[in-house]
């Protein structure tokens, strides 16, 4: 029999997993369209690499296996697994038409809505993925300023003037790679040594896994304003989770431009940039930045149904509520084994589990101490990838499971530390590293020449 949601005698078996992943590896790169879904994410030889459904926080692998989701589809999944309501949509609208030859009234309505939710989106703009909404919105800084460089802080997507600053560089020209920049989170001194008169824009996620301190949002934006740069939040991760309209209204602050994907659609692939009227009125003519797919029927009556259950259930607090009673469990479970090097961060809506080789008595590997966990976790019907997305489905009983299997892994793990056994206990291949280094990390760009 497959495994299920319980401490199965062993690990799942994963035979047609292995059978599909061969095929793959025929024919898709990287045998993944998303790069933290592939097979190197997880302990390759244990882990499920094809699921073939899902309801709720629930979801089946291709064996059979059935596991409580604490990935979500890599976060778009705020309400879970076919919702009613938003299946319900998605089927009324697909009877009527899914793309048409001129603009759908959904357009409209759901612009309206995001308008009425978010602060300062005084015009908004849809697209399929986020990285579109963030090169859109580095596009139109730079039109609005008349600059070129950009200082970023987080992951911003897969487009050329973001990702030339990791190791996965290649076939972007070192003229791009010049033009974009880091600073660190919570550290204006950081920014303050980065900003020059070329700076365009300053993007960041708002807030990742440590919150801002001594108003950070707040001070970076005087920053950003005194040196006629604009400022742009990501918001993949904190729209419609952390409070219905996002960081902004969480944190009491209006960004120039602000992007948004994931959770506003439920799995529907849908972004949106939305900002202040005199810097999006550019997309109107001078900036280009118009996609065949924008209009999409189908994800933005989804769009419209997660809106009103988010709305309507009040999702943002039993997001707070669960990810809390998570967070603060697996935390307590690790210190009362005095396990200094594992901490579970974030705001309660996403929290990760991270691990400190540094803390560890033997110098354990953190790829290897998160790969026993997440191999363990497996077995007790855990789909866990190293953060707990939750969801609107993540009820009473999952969360109990989850910090139940916690409490019986985590020993497992700190066992296997203190005997130096880590990596002889795994079962197969540790998950890999997404970028091994990163470039223009910190430093402060190049003088504007002429």
């Amino acid at each position: 029999m497959p495994n299920s949601v319980r401490n199965n005698p062993d690990y799942p078996t994963i035979s047609q997993s292995e059978r599909w992943l061969a095929r793959a590896q025929d024919r898709i790169p990287a045998s993944t369209q998303t790069l933290a879904k592939g097979p190197g994410q997880y302990v390759r030889g244990v882990a499920p690499v094809f699921l073939a459904r899902g309801k709720g926080s629930h979801v089946w692998d291709v064996d059979g296996n059935e596991y409580v989701d604490w990935q979500m589809g890599i976060g778009p999944l705020v309400l879970g697994y076919a919702n009613d309501a938003v299946d319900r949509a998605i089927v009324r609208q697909l009877e009527d038409g899914i793309t048409f030859s001129l603009v759908h009234p959904l357009e409209v309505e759901v612009a309206e809505l995001v308008h009425e939710i978010v602060p300062n989106a005084e015009m908004v703009r849809f697209s399929k993925t986020g990285c579109d909404v963030t090169s859109a919105a580095v596009r139109v800084a730079r039109a609005f300023t008349g600059r070129t460089k950009v200082l970023c802080c987080g992951y911003h997507g897969w487009h050329d003037w973001y990702v030339g600053t990791t190791d996965r560089h290649a076939g972007i020209p070192q003229a791009i790679r010049d033009l974009t920049f880091t600073f660190s989170y919570n550290d204006l001194d950081s920014v303050r040594d980065a900003l020059d008169e070329d700076v365009a824009c300053v993007i960041l996620e708002p807030v990742v896994f440590e919150e801002p301190r001594a108003g950070f949002l707040h001070e970076l934006k005087k920053l950003c304003h005194a040196n006629g740069s604009l400022l742009v939040f990501d918001e993949m991760w904190t729209g419609f989770r952390i409070a219905l309209g996002g960081a902004q209204q969480r944190y009491d602050i209006t960004a120039d431009l602000a992007c948004f994907s994931k959770a506003v659609a439920n799995g529907m692939p849908l972004s949106i940039l939305v900002g202040r009227r005199d810097v999006m009125s550019l997309l109107d003519r001078d900036v280009f930045f118009f996609t065949t797919f924008g209009g999409e029927a189908l994800s933005l009556a989804a769009a419209k149904a997660t809106i009103g259950v988010l709305r309507e259930q009040n999702v943002v607090a039993h997001l707070e509520r669960q990810g809390t009673k998570l967070r603060d469990g697996v935390q307590a479970a690790a210190r009362d084994l005095g396990m200094k090097y594992v901490s579970c961060v974030g705001l309660p809506a996403r929290t990760m589990v991270a691990f400190a080789a540094t803390g560890a008595a033997s110098g354990a590997d953190a790829l290897e101490m998160k790969s026993l966990v997440q191999q363990e976790l497996f077995k007790r019907g855990l789909l866990w990838g190293g953060f707990h997305n939750l969801s609107l489905a993540h009820g009473d009983a999952e969360i109990e499971h989850t910090l139940a299997s916690w409490r019986e892994v985590l020993p497992i793990l700190h066992a296997a530390v203190g005997e130096g056994r880590v990596r002889e206990m795994l079962r197969g291949k540790p998950v890999e590293p997404v970028f091994r280094r990163t470039s223009q990390f910190h430093t402060k760009p190049k003088p504007k020449i002429g």
